[in-house]
């Protein structure tokens, strides 16, 4: 638009926000009890004036005024309202330390739907799997760990090695390391499965890749 020919302009009072930070996010939004802006589970006592955001779990505040507490999968947020914007601070820390948090989320989304990191350990990690209508994974294979999955909602085409298989709700299979394997949504609601990984290195980078829809190559860490 700054740079067309093509536009003309006419004076409008309607007030202006970018709402470029949480302070004026909180008055941008709207507040409830002692002005107090609450999203998702939240729960507050003798609390003023606040920006409570919560995705994932409960939020309970005491005696806060002025604040900002915003919780997601990733991690937990809480500064005075006036120093919002230094959250900038933390992100460059982030980076410094080589922390994963600067760059990684929990929860990733994915052409074929998505993936929600929901616990891991030594040699092991879970994760939920959400794999939209019609759309397929890629064929691959890992040198380093094994699967199993588990259907929670709709149905699974699993491709595992020379078999081609089809899996309804409540059941499972296993995909051995160093097998090749392919999930697919044949149906038309999403699939909802439970993964459960184990081997020595679970790194989004132990992937190859043979055939993708979506072009993507086998040097490229997504699953």
């Amino acid at each position: 638009m700054e740079n067309t020919k093509d536009a003309m302009v006419v004076p409008l009072d309607a007030g202006w926000s970018d709402v470029g930070s949480w302070s004026s996010l909180w008055e941008a939004s709207e507040k409830g009890a002692g002005d107090n802006v609450m999203i998702g589970d939240v729960l507050v006592e003798d609390t003023r004036n606040c920006y409570l955001y919560s995705s994932d779990r409960l939020v309970a505040a005491v005696g806060l005024s002025d604040c900002i507490v915003v919780e997601t999968k990733d991690a937990v947020l809480v500064a005075p309202k006036n120093r919002g914007e230094d959250v900038k601070l933390l992100v460059e820390r982030l980076k410094a330390e080589g922390r994963d948090e600067s760059a990684l989320h929990r929860e990733v989304f994915r052409p074929w739907g998505s993936y929600d990191s929901i616990d891991n350990g030594e040699r092991f990690q879970v994760k939920r799997i959400v794999v939209k209508p019609g759309a397929q994974l890629s064929l691959q294979m890992h040198h380093h760990r094994a699967e199993h999955w588990i259907v929670v909602t709709g149905t699974a085409r699993v491709t595992r090695g020379e078999e081609e298989f089809l899996l309804g709700e409540n059941e499972s299979t296993y995909i051995p390391m160093g097998t090749t394997h392919r999930l697919e949504n044949p149906g038309k609601v999403p699939l909802h499965l439970i993964e459960v990984q184990s081997g020595t290195y679970l790194g989004e980078d132990d992937i190859v890749r043979f055939e993708d829809t979506y072009g993507r190559s086998d040097d490229n860490s997504e699953t």
